[in-house]
């Protein structure tokens, strides 16, 4: 969030849950592209992600762990 607004970039968050109890950790909707993320921090955890939303929203899905945090936090492109 610091990333987006130091440059200047207008990101809605949010966080997404169904009836189901089915949910998105996180969600930025950034220029009409919405991407969805999953925190793992453990790697013994079995990741099932819904597959609905994915359907529903037709948004990119991505698996946030240990592995590739970095990434996340900091971003080559904006």
């Amino acid at each position: 969030m610091k990333f987006m607004e130091y440059y200047s970039k207008i990101v809605n968050c949010y966080f997404w849950r169904n009836k189901q109890q089915q949910e998105i950790d996180f969600i930025e909707d950034r220029d009409g592209q919405i991407n969805a993320y999953e925190f793992k921090w453990k790697k013994d955890v079995n990741i099932k992600l819904p597959s609905l939303f994915e359907k529903t929203y037709n948004a990119k899905v991505q698996v946030v762990s240990k592995n590739n945090f970095r990434d996340f936090i900091m971003p080559t492109t904006l």
